[in-house]
C-alpha cells in the first residue's frame, strides 16, 4: 500500500485520471468478451484506440513545455553568468588601476622623503648645535650654587634670551607670569644686576616646588606667589587667569615675562596687560612669546605695543603701552 502511494505522487491528478480510466476500459473490454458481449467490447476497444493517441499528444505538449521552459531557463542562466562575469572583469580592472595609482603615490612618497631625509636631519643637527652653544652661553653667564633643575617648557635658546634682556636692561622688578626651571636662572640674571623678581604660578605644587628651588640656590631676591585660577572680564569677555588678589603689592615693574604656555587659560597677553599694564613702569619692556595680535585682540593697535626686536629663542620684546604708573 505504501509503495502504491509512492508510486501515485508521481504522478499529476490528471495522469492519475488517465490511468484510472484506460485501467477502467480494458477492464470493461475484459468484462465484456467474457460475458460475449462482442459489440460493447469493441467499442470500449476503440474508445481505447482513440484515447492513446490522444495522451500521446498531451504528453509531447507536455515534453515539449517541459523542453521550451528548460530553454527558457538556460537563456537566463546564461545571460546572469555573462552579468556576473562583466562586473567581474569591470571589478578587477578597477582594483588594478587603484593598486596602480597607490603604487605610483607610494613611489612618489618614497622619493620626497627620499629627498627631505637629509635635509630635515641637517636641520635637526644644526637646532641641536644651536641648543648645545646656547647651553654653553648660559653656564658662562651663570654660575650656579647649587645644580640646575631639568625639565621645563623652555629650551636652552628660550632661557638664554630671557637672561640676555635681563643683563641689557637691567630691570629693578621683574614680573613673570609662570613658574619652574626658568625662574632660576632668570633670578640668577637678576642677582647679578640687583633686581627683583616675582613669578605668580596657578598651580600651588609648582609654585612650592619653585620655592624649594630658589632656597635650595639661595636666591633670596626671588620670590613665588600662587595665583588661584580666577575669572577675569577682559574688554566685555571673562577669561581665566590668575587671581588678581595675589597681585597686590607690585607696581613699576621695569620687565614683565608673560609665558604663553604657563598660562591658566587660552589668552595670556590680553589679561596681563589688562591687570599689569597701569603698573609698568616709565620704559618697561612685555617679552612675550608670540605675537600680541594672536595672544588678544587687535584693540588699540594690540593694546598700543610695538614690536621692538626678537631675542633668541621664541621670545619677542613689545614696547611698553602708555599707561599712567599706579600701585
Amino acid at each position: 500500500m505504501s509503495k502504491l502511494k509512492r508510486l501515485v505522487k508521481l504522478f499529476s491528478v490528471r495522469q492519475v485520471a488517465g490511468l484510472l480510466a484506460t485501467a477502467a476500459i480494458g477492464a470493461g473490454v475484459a468484462v465484456a468478451s467474457l460475458a460475449g458481449q462482442a459489440a460493447v467490447a469493441t467499442c470500449l476497444l476503440a474508445l481505447l484506440l482513440l484515447a492513446l493517441p490522444t495522451g500521446v499528444m498531451y504528453l509531447s505538449r507536455r515534453v515539449g513545455g517541459v523542453n521550451r521552459n528548460t530553454q527558457a531557463a538556460v537563456r537566463d542562466l546564461r545571460v546572469l553568468v555573462e552579468q556576473l562575469q562583466r562586473r567581474v572583469i569591470a571589478s578587477v580592472e578597477k582594483e588594478r588601476l587603484a593598486a596602480g595609482d597607490r603604487h605610483r603615490e607610494l613611489t612618489e612618497a618614497l622619493a620626497r622623503t627620499e629627498r627631505l631625509t637629509g635635509r630635515g636631519a641637517e636641520l635637526l643637527l644644526r637646532e641641536q648645535s644651536q641648543e648645545i652653544e646656547a647651553l654653553f652661553q648660559l653656564f658662562q653667564q651663570v654660575t650656579p650654587r647649587a645644580s640646575m633643575p631639568a625639565g621645563g617648557t623652555l629650551n636652552p635658546t628660550d632661557l638664554l634670551g630671557l637672561l640676555n634682556i635681563a643683563a641689557s636692561r637691567r630691570p629693578r622688578v621683574t614680573v613673570a607670569l609662570g613658574s619652574g626651571p626658568a625662574t632660576i636662572w632668570l633670578g640668577y640674571a637678576l642677582e647679578a644686576v640687583g633686581g627683583r623678581l616675582v613669578a605668580v604660578d596657578h598651580d600651588a605644587l609648582r609654585a612650592e616646588t619653585t620655592r624649594g628651588m630658589l632656597r635650595e640656590h639661595g636666591l633670596t631676591a626671588a620670590e613665588v606667589r600662587h595665583a588661584p585660577v580666577a575669572e577675569l572680564s577682559v574688554e566685555g569677555r571673562t577669561v581665566d587667569w590668575y587671581d588678581v588678589d595675589a597681585l597686590d603689592g607690585l607696581s613699576d615693574i621695569d620687565l614683565l615675562v608673560v609665558d604663553g604656555t604657563a598660562a591658566p587659560g587660552r589668552e595670556a597677553v590680553a589679561p596681563a596687560l589688562h591687570v599689569l599694564g597701569r603698573r609698568l613702569a616709565a620704559g618697561a619692556a612685555v617679552v612675550v612669546d608670540e605675537a600680541p595680535a594672536r595672544s588678544a585682540p587687535r584693540q588699540g593697535g594690540g593694546f598700543g605695543l610695538t614690536e621692538q626686536r626678537r631675542l633668541a629663542g621664541r621670545w619677542i620684546t613689545l614696547a611698553s603701552p602708555q599707561a599712567p604708573v599706579s600701585a
